[in-house]
């Protein structure tokens, strides 16, 4: 990993190698994230989902070379755990560095934008079709009333059933 981590770090000035926060076998990876940190390579911490990891994390990097620790919240709350108690502690453990940002992984739908943004969110991933759900903010019920009944009817239409 570490090999893998310092080629990858040659490939630009803008580019943070994504470091998973234990490896396939459950091994927290503190050491390989603090002898990068500490070579002043940007890391993207990934695979996090709470903040018992962020601290184990902090408690491993210096305050000056940028980090992002990525917590997947989508894949939490498909496990039927609410993700936002556990971005509330990391972003609250993070406050103490300058060179942490927060990102909320694994959007699952538009809501997620308003949460990750309300919480004080650094980062948010989001795929190209919640984007385009997006559009919908702002809309009145009555108005998405009509444009689901709209649709219900169109999808009647091209069934051809007929009572």
């Amino acid at each position: 990993m570490k090999i893998q981590a310092m080629k990858i770090n040659t490939w630009g000035k803008n580019v943070y190698v994504k470091v998973p926060v234990a490896n396939s076998k459950g091994k927290f990876m503190g050491q390989i994230i603090k002898e990068l940190n500490n070579q002043n390579i940007k890391l993207n911490i990934t695979a996090v989902y709470n903040a018992k990891q962020t601290e184990k994390i902090l408690k491993l990097i210096n305050k000056k070379t940028k980090v992002i620790i990525s917590i997947f919240a989508g894949r939490a709350g498909d496990t039927g755990k609410d993700p936002v108690p556990e971005f509330i502690k990391s972003i609250k453990l993070a406050k103490r560095f300058k060179n942490v940002e927060i990102l909320w992984a694994s959007v699952r739908e538009p809501y997620n934008y308003l949460q990750a943004k309300q919480l004080g969110c650094h980062i948010i991933t989001v795929p190209p079709a919640i984007i385009e759900k997006i559009e919908n903010f702002g809309k009145s019920f009555d108005q998405l009333t009509k444009e689901t009944v709209k649709a219900f009817l169109i999808d009647s239409k091209k069934s051809n059933f007929k009572i």
